[in-house]
């Protein structure tokens, strides 16, 4: 196997460019990747409600149960006043596709004034959801959903002893909806903004409910009731007509980009009878020859990787880009042998591992930007299970994705028409996905930061239908 050697001498100073990544090594964006990975997927952890809070209720009018998930009303109501309120002690979680709690009524007491909604913090804990200005409620005396001047409108059936009553907030639609024993009501426009109190109210002697904010199964089906949801997102998606000639391109160039060429010559082959030949168009100075540079070589490079052989991998590197591991202080260099650190771990050589890491990663503690790495990958010594551990996921096949994803990108950059280390970083795929993931959240932001983000794991899982596995992006 052979190289352009020509071409790797004269972009022998490419890879340290400033006029294409600012003073910055370029490798340098695969460790604010390998970096992202230190958090869970989607990164955004939210509170839930757990149970009633006493302090915010009508309490002169109710009996909290000592779990704080039920209420009894015990007085006689005399006037509208007389409710016997309550709200959750947290609000409802935003960060995601739908947020969903029910009550039980146990006994319907002498009149079923019972409701069940949304309030905010403002609310008058003297009055039924709904009644005031800021809050939702759907009423079992009548069945109607009143939403802040007090006046009801027909929404739903009645429900009483032994019913059970869900209400939930649909971030997409940015709708309320509403559940009688596990069926869905129906659902209603949500125009009110900020965080929103889960609110049960009973409002007539010897009226008692118990709420559920998840501790045990819901009625309502709510993981069907998200699939469904997601689904007509994703038939909106499915309904935007996209030429296959272009996502044809789309999916060459990153074949090309990665060095993945089995694959592309299987998809060449496969699409050969229904695409037409095509060139993939340059963009930001990189075309089809540009990516398809030293294609057999990123290839052999990427498989090492992939497989562990970080040994290998670092030999191929110094005969047939030397140019690439000659800064011993570089990201790459950093990536290549923490991830043979990593190996090394992963095969119980720890020992070894300790040893190596003296030697090699010990040159990049305390450098800037690679501090907390080094910390991560020397604290797996510490752990008799890694795998479970909190610095676990440099043990995942991810982590080699990175190293192999940044090798390739830094033999694309000694190629000899680049102009633009951009285009060596990403393909194009993965910079449209990165628009979108963009555009996905500044719509989330015209919702005051309500909604789940959009993850490319989850999409890709939901539209083959089983787990699916692809590298970073």
């Amino acid at each position: 196997m052979t190289t352009n050697t020509t071409a790797a001498t004269t972009n022998n100073t490419a890879i340290n460019s400033s006029s294409k990544y600012g003073n910055q090594d370029p490798g340098s964006y695969f460790i604010d990747v390998a970096r992202q990975y230190s958090s869970p997927v989607g990164g955004e952890t939210e509170l839930e409600p757990t149970e009633l809070n006493t302090v915010k209720s009508s309490g002169g009018f109710l009996v909290v149960s000592i779990d704080k998930l039920s209420v009894k009303y015990t007085s006689v109501n005399l006037h509208g006043h007389d409710v016997g309120v309550i709200q959750a002690d947290r609000p409802a979680p935003e960060k995601r596709l739908v947020y969903y709690f029910e009550i039980y009524v146990k006994n319907a007491g002498a009149k079923g004034q019972i409701a069940i909604g949304f309030t905010n913090h403002a609310f008058k804990m003297r009055r039924q959801p709904g009644w005031e200005a800021n809050s939702y409620g759907y009423h079992g005396d009548d069945g109607n959903l009143y939403r802040g001047p007090g006046t009801g409108e027909a929404f739903g059936p009645t429900f009483t002893t032994n019913d059970t009553v869900g209400a939930g907030i649909n971030y997409t639609s940015q709708e309320f909806f509403f559940t009688k024993n596990g069926a869905l009501v129906g659902a209603v426009y949500k125009d009110m903004k900020g965080l929103l109190f889960p609110t049960v109210a009973v409002h007539s002697q010897n009226e008692e409910i118990e709420v559920n904010f998840g501790k045990k199964p819901f009625a309502f089906d709510l993981k069907e009731y998200e699939r469904q949801e997601t689904m007509k997102q994703q038939m909106k998606v499915d309904k935007i007509s996209l030429p296959p000639i272009v996502s044809y391109g789309l999916v060459r160039s990153y074949l090309l980009h990665n060095g993945y060429e089995e694959t592309l010559n299987a998809f060449d082959v496969a699409s050969k009878s229904t695409i037409p030949p095509m060139y993939i168009a340059q963009e930001n100075g990189s075309g089809e020859q540009d990516i398809a540079y030293a294609l057999a070589q990123r290839k052999a490079l990427r498989q090492l990787i992939r497989n562990g052989e970080i040994d290998s991998a670092l030999t191929k590197l110094r005969e047939w880009y030397p140019q690439i591991v000659q800064v011993e202080k570089s990201a790459t260099c950093f990536l290549l042998h923490s991830q043979k650190f990593i190996e090394l771990v992963r095969a119980g050589a720890l020992e070894e591992a300790v040893h190596y890491g003296r030697i090699e990663l010990a040159k990049f503690f305390k450098l800037p930007g690679f501090d907390d790495l080094v910390q991560d990958c020397v604290a797996l010594l510490a752990y008799e299970k890694p795998h479970q551990c909190s610095v676990g996921y440099l043990l995942e096949e991810s982590q080699r994705e990175i190293v192999a994803d940044a090798v390739n990108a830094m033999i694309l950059l000694t190629g000899p028409n680049v102009k633009d280390a951009q285009s060596c970083l990403r393909s194009h795929l993965e910079r449209l996905i990165r628009q979108l993931t963009v555009c996905c959240l500044e719509r989330r932001s015209l919702n005051g930061g309500q909604g789940e983000a959009f993850h490319l794991h989850g999409a890709l899982k939901l539209h083959s239908g089983k787990r699916a596995k692809c590298s970073h992006l």
